[in-house]
């Protein structure tokens, strides 16, 4: 880490543990306008890897040419998701995020053919059913931006047989959310709208802004916080035999 960084990383520190302890979604929004130029910097200071696990997680699991399949990146923010995507070959990629402001990051970078502005949880998205290929959402399921209630939106807009890769942090500070969602997601698998294929834990995440958030004290784990990957499949179409994955070991590196 050089010097300059060094001296940026308590600022970084403190803007994402801001967001993190927002829990009212109107505010958390005007907070992710102020916070859009600087955004990008500030998650590459805190070795924010989400989007890179969740992409590499989904690029496996997706059949045939990257380049046919049709994606929705759901709470894309700056587009750090669509970068991860289009280096391993997927150009069909839309958008969505409740921040004008951060949609503009997304725009400048040209990845995306399609960008919408939806504040997910308090309208559908702005799509037909069974639209997509695949459904991706990474960083947006905590308290105070996606509640766990929105979900089955995501399914609504997913084609049958389609996948739904999903991302929350796992450290003390968002258990409770994290459990609520392990509801919603397993009442959705046992009603039948989707098989789980993938629950990855991550032990490094991204560091952690404060050692409240890690419980433990930030030299418990390297000073990161952990998180967890879900990849579904949308039922709806005879699958392979074999029956359901194994849930794959935790990645710790």
């Amino acid at each position: 880490m050089t010097r300059e960084e060094a001296g940026r990383l308590p600022q970084e520190l403190a803007r994402v543990g801001a967001s993190h302890g927002i829990t009212d979604l109107a505010c958390k929004l005007r907070f992710y306008d102020d916070w859009a130029p600087e955004y990008d910097k500030d998650v590459a200071a805190l070795k924010y890897r989400a989007p890179c696990l969740a992409v590499d997680c989904l690029s496996r699991a997706l059949p045939g040419p990257p380049q046919d399949a049709l994606i929705l990146d759901v709470a894309c923010g700056t587009g750090l998701v669509a970068v991860e995507l289009q280096a391993r070959g997927f150009l069909q990629v839309q958008g969505v995020d409740g921040s004008p402001e951060m949609l503009k990051q997304a725009q400048a970078r040209g990845l995306y053919h399609h960008l919408s502005l939806c504040t997910l949880g308090q309208e559908p998205l702005p799509s037909s059913k069974g639209t997509f290929d695949a459904v991706i959402m990474v960083g947006a399921l905590s308290e105070g931006q996606v509640p766990c209630s929105a979900v089955p939106e995501l399914l609504r807009v997913t084609k049958p047989g389609g996948l739904i890769c999903l991302t929350t942090r796992s450290n003390p500070s968002n258990l409770p959310y994290k459990e609520a969602l392990e509801a919603v997601l397993d009442s959705l698998e046992q009603a039948g709208a989707w098989e789980r294929l993938v629950a990855q834990p991550v032990e490094h995440w991204e560091l952690a802004t404060s050692e409240q958030e890690t419980g433990l004290g930030t030299c418990a784990n390297d000073g990161f916080i952990s998180g967890i990957i879900y990849l579904y499949r949308k039922q709806g179409r005879t699958q392979g035999k074999g029956g359901r994955p194994s849930v794959v070991a935790p990645v710790d590196h």
